[in-house]
């Protein structure tokens, strides 16, 4: 591991990350909505927001999954990051999320409800440190990794990007 990366890594107590890459939990609102008042598909009361801290270097990948709620996404150092968005329609966009901006890049972007993503470090060696703030506040209930035959299935024009972006 990178010593840049070990040190982020060690310093902020992370965690490897189901999807790929390392986070951790920096924010969990006391506040919670009732489940009563959630869409059907929740499973349960929800924080109001929660967010996290997530490194991805350029060796791994953060594999397509999707959660029922929008993800905010926010560029705080290191190498710009690719995040691969297929909408329920099956429209695919790939965004760049870093500090270029005359080259397109965005510090901040959201992730709706219900979309497949994937992320990946832009430069071949490197890697990108960002957060993800959620709300209503994740849950693991609420988080479905892909699989690659059913995305493909599902998305056949996609194919080699969900191949690229999937494990299994």
């Amino acid at each position: 591991m990178d010593k840049k990366v070990e040190e982020i890594v060690t310093n902020l107590n992370m965690i490897p990350h189901p999807e790929g890459g390392f986070y951790k939990e920096t924010y969990r609102s006391k506040g919670v909505i009732p489940k009563a008042v959630l869409k059907e598909e929740f499973s349960g009361d929800r924080n109001y927001c929660t967010g996290i801290y997530f490194l991805l270097t350029s060796e791994n990948f953060s594999a397509f999954h999707r959660i029922k709620q929008d993800e905010m996404w926010h560029f705080y150092g290191g190498n710009s990051l690719y995040v691969h968005v297929i909408t329920p329609e099956g429209v695919y966009t790939r965004y760049a999320i870093g500090m270029s901006l005359d080259q397109g890049q965005s510090p901040q972007l959201v992730v709706p409800a219900g979309c497949w993503f994937a992320s990946s470090v832009k430069d071949a060696k490197g890697y990108s440190f960002v957060g993800c703030t959620v709300s209503p506040g994740f849950d693991f209930a609420d988080f479905e990794l892909a699989s690659r035959d059913v995305l493909v299935n599902q998305y056949p024009n996609h194919s080699e990007i969900i191949t690229q972006y999937t494990r299994k």
